[in-house]
């Protein structure tokens, strides 16, 4: 059992450590902000069992120290293991139930992949909130008015309500109280979602609340750039008409009246990203959105760290949603811009992987800063000039793309060429990593683009 956990290395989940030192109480806390581990006792960092000396009463002072030190207090379970005459501890922690976050000795801790690092402010004010059931953009800004909110606004986002019907909206009530059954207004005071969804100038009370978009040709040099005030739903509409006006595209025949358009990178999936940025950016960071479109990727910045215990790894998968502004996120979703809570990041990676394109990519760039990756094309016309391909080459792997899959005959009769030449010349396509060969020999063999990752 023990080579088992230890074969697993240093982890999120599970740290090592030689004897039982004041570093065990800090990571004991951040396991229990985040999803929990193991820390195992008597194993060096590389991996190998060194034992650890234990007496008669060892585990209980060790039980008694993390119950003293850690407020709520955690009970843990420990475990002795012995391998080969050495003598092993399991310290298992799970994660915190009470929704508190836990500190040690009056500091607080989260893990981060395998270093434990001090919980910013913001984020311990933000547990706390949650834990009594209170979200920071439900409350009202006591300095707004109603008189601060956008009359125009309102009435189109009243209206998508009723066009999306996942609320009833009665035809007789007024504005008014309509926001006030929708907890945006309370005794007639806007709350902060109100002043964000619907408010003539949110940045009067949230200074870094807009979005700034940039076309960078390298790290430094910046072409082309685009602030973005106003409220959400404005800003999630200039931003995508800045898309669209700087976008790539390619026109794909396919025997239909129409051709069809393919964008650099497909709108509904940039959409959900900014649409993912605006409602769980942290608004009381002095940082604002950031967008950031490179020659060969998009990147969006976010402020704000993912909630406990969500890991950028879990947001292609599915996960719970623990939305940071929960009035925010329920208003996006009864006017329909959020389909299910929890499920905007896995639907943008559905959409770029069905447009052949890689997942996005999410990481953490700073304890409170989150940003998301799109990778560009892999098979653009641009990119495959680079991989020197023919003409007859390119012609062949945008013909996969757009019917998705060609085979040697199509090849021949496409290009004008001998089956020997169309054999060759796929053959090297399969050799980049560009096509897979589907079958071996007959009729029924064929070649599609090679799936992402």
């Amino acid at each position: 059992m023990i080579n088992k956990l230890i074969a697993q290395n240093e982890s999120q989940i599970c740290e090592f450590k030689t004897s039982f030192q004041e570093e065990v109480l800090e990571t004991i806390g951040a396991f229990a902000n985040a999803q929990g581990g193991e820390i195992i006792i008597g194993v060096s960092p590389d991996g190998a069992i060194c034992g650890v000396a234990l007496g008669r009463k060892s585990l209980e002072d060790w039980a008694n120290k993390i119950r003293e030190a850690t407020d709520p207090r955690i009970q843990p379970s420990i475990d002795i293991i012995e391998n080969k005459n050495k003598k092993v501890a399991v310290i298992k922690i799970e994660p915190s139930t009470t929704g508190l976050p836990v500190s040690v000795k009056g500091r607080f801790f989260k893990r981060v992949g395998r270093t434990n690092q001090r919980m910013s402010h913001t984020e311990i004010v933000r547990r706390l909130l949650a834990s009594t059931g209170s979200s920071w953009d439900a409350e009202v800004d006591t300095e707004a008015s109603f008189t601060d909110l956008d009359q125009n606004q309102i009435g189109f986002f009243i209206k998508q309500l009723r066009n999306v019907g996942r609320r009833p909206i009665p035809k007789e009530a007024s504005h008014k109280d309509i926001l006030e059954k929708l907890n945006l207004l309370k005794k007639g005071i806007p709350t902060r979602t109100a002043l964000l969804l619907l408010g003539k100038y949110p940045t009067r009370y949230f200074p870094s609340a807009y979005i700034k978009l940039g076309r960078f040709r390298s790290q430094t040099l910046i072409v082309d750039d685009k602030r973005i005030d106003g409220n959400i739903l404005t800003q999630i509409d200039e931003a995508m008409s800045w898309f669209r006006e700087r976008f790539e595209t390619e026109f794909i025949i396919t025997g239909k009246p129409q051709r069809d358009v393919i964008w650099e990178y497909p709108l509904d999936a940039v959409r959900e990203a900014i649409i993912n940025a605006v409602c769980h950016r942290d608004y009381r960071m002095n940082i604002n959105i950031q967008v950031r479109l490179h020659d060969d990727r998009l990147e969006i910045w976010n402020a704000g760290a993912l909630p406990t215990p969500l890991t950028p790894a879990d947001l292609i998968h599915d996960h719970d949603s623990i939305p940071r502004n929960t009035l925010l996120a329920e208003s996006l979703f009864y006017c329909g811009l959020i389909e299910n809570w929890g499920s905007g990041t896995t639907r943008m990676a559905k959409l770029l992987v069905d447009a052949g394109l890689e997942l996005p990519e999410f990481s953490t760039i700073h304890p409170d800063r989150l940003r998301v990756i799109f990778h560009k094309d892999r098979f653009s016309k641009e990119r495959l000039h680079k991989l020197d391909l023919s003409a007859r080459q390119i012609s062949a792997v945008q013909q996969a793309r757009s019917k998705g899959r060609i085979t040697n005959q199509e090849y021949q009769a496409l290009l004008g060429v001998s089956e020997r030449t169309s054999t060759r010349e796929l053959n090297e396509l399969v050799a980049l990593g560009i096509l897979f060969r589907h079958g071996t020999t007959g009729k029924g063999t064929y070649y599609a683009l090679q799936e992402p990752g």
